[in-house]
């Protein structure tokens, strides 16, 4: 159990609050953030498909805005059901759900995952790159706010709930089913241990911590958001056909099979992929079409998904559209529970297997028509190049006895000090290149490599 004046604290020393100032150390917190330049680029960064693909798409800032309403509204509601329970594991604080929620994504790269992977591979020699890293990266380094110190200074609370994986690179778990034998996420560099170890008051000694409450809550509020809008976009789109892959007794109620009838096409192509799919969800491992068929009409019965025809946008399609993703959002913030706090450093929140299996659906729905269909691979394997390139280039860049004027001015600056190491050096460019929206490094790579010369004075990156 932690006391509130422990996680009030921040990592830096400050002034007391303003007069006429009445927000919670939490609340100023969500505040800081949600003003960061860092949260308001992920307007321009891809949850899944482009930003500027022309559909009405999430993207990372409004997926974000999404988790963190999730995230407090889940938060309040355990607050009201489970307090003493709340009161148990150290008390428990919406605003500090919220605060994660809305920062957990702002380490993320333009391109989403394909740039994390292209980067990590980069950096591998000097402690690789994950996007939670670089979240607590620039909420404790990177961020500008003061001359006093580096990053947001955001409490302990607030670095606690968003830390989703609480371990260093170096100490990350044991993993035998990962090719490296380690667990692939971790939630903050080697380079920045010394935050790492004062959010967690561990003297100096790294080691695998519980998460905290809030951590779970985010992490849940995350996952059900993207599982849900993603659905939701692509069904609007006409990328995901789920008119096609309900059961006939779907809209009317169950209705006794007919052993005679076969299965539309679309629902034995989509099912027989999630149990051939070795990436799923370990939660799906060992069910069988029927199984998961059963699972998935259930889900879309109690939702009330009411389409016999792909989504058309009329006012009928409004209305069913909400109702259905509402209903969904519902069901999820009421399958977890806390759960009391044990000595194995288990999770302190406990999901409902059957809401884990229908979320585990809902996510291989995005991958089967949207990640892995055809019409993306183009751009991803463009996308690709571009962060490799771009890669390429500022690390060269980061290590010249004078680096150009392709660099922005305090990046210019921060690699002439005289004491900066060549891993660090090496680590800002990668800063750099995580720190663009997606129309900032497609720009800088265009000029680069002379496919765009524009006017040659605009300031791409400053």
């Amino acid at each position: 159990m932690h006391s509130r004046t422990t996680l009030y604290q921040r990592l830096h020393k400050e002034p007391g609050p303003h007069e006429g100032d009445d927000r919670s150390p939490f609340e100023e917190d969500r505040d800081i953030v949600l003003y960061s330049s860092a949260f308001k680029r992920l307007l321009s960064v891809t949850q899944v498909a482009s930003a500027s693909a022309g559909y009405l798409f999430h993207t990372r800032l409004t997926h974000s805005l999404q988790v963190a309403q999730v995230g407090q509204r889940l938060a309040e509601k355990l607050l009201k059901k489970q307090p003493e329970l709340a009161q148990e594991l150290g008390g428990l604080d919406a605003s500090i759900v919220e605060t994660a929620c809305l920062a957990h994504d702002i380490g993320h790269p333009p391109f989403g995952h394909l740039a994390e992977d292209a980067l990590d591979e980069k950096a591998r020699s000097f402690g690789g790159f994950e996007g939670n890293a670089q979240s607590f990266r620039i909420v404790t380094q990177l961020g500008i706010r003061s001359l006093n110190y580096r990053g947001l200074n955001l409490t302990v609370g607030s670095l606690r709930g968003l830390l989703k994986y609480p371990w260093l690179y170096a100490d990350r778990p044991s993993d035998p089913n990962h090719a490296t034998g380690k667990k692939p996420k971790w939630g903050a560099y080697d380079c920045d241990r010394d935050a790492f170890v004062n959010v967690w008051g561990l003297d100096g000694s790294d080691r695998v911590v519980r998460r905290a409450p809030e951590a779970e809550l985010m992490d849940w509020a995350d996952d059900v958001t993207y599982s849900v809008h993603d659905v939701e976009d692509f069904f609007r789109a006409g990328l995901i056909p789920l008119h096609l892959l309900k059961s006939y007794g779907v809209s009317k109620g169950r209705e006794p099979k007919n052993p005679l009838r076969r299965e539309r096409k679309e629902r034995e192509r989509f099912f027989e992929y999630i149990v051939q799919n070795e990436r799923k969800d370990k939660i799906l491992t060992g069910l069988s079409v029927e199984e998961i068929a059963e699972i998935f009409d259930d889900l879309l019965i109690y939702a009330a998904f009411a389409f016999e025809q792909p989504y058309e946008g009329t006012r009928e399609d409004h209305a069913h559209l909400r109702t259905f993703t509402s209903r969904l959002i519902s069901r999820f913030i009421n399958e977890l529970q806390l759960r009391a706090p044990d000595g194995d450093g288990g999770s302190t929140v406990t999901k409902a297997v059957l809401a884990q299996q229908e979320l585990a659906i809902l996510k291989q729905l995005t991958w089967f028509y949207v990640i892995e269909a055809p019409a993306l691979a183009m751009q991803h394997q463009a996308q690709d190049k571009i962060i490799r390139k771009l890669a390429d280039i500022f690390l060269q860049e980061a290590h010249q006895e004078k680096p150009s004027g392709v660099l922005p001015i305090y990046y210019r600056e921060l690699f002439r000090m005289p004491d900066m190491t060549d891993t660090e050096k090496s680590r800002a460019a990668i800063d750099l290149i995580a720190g663009m929206t997606e129309s900032q490094a497609t720009a800088v790579y265009q000029r680069i490599e002379g496919i765009s010369l524009s006017s040659g004075i605009d300031k791409i990156l400053v």
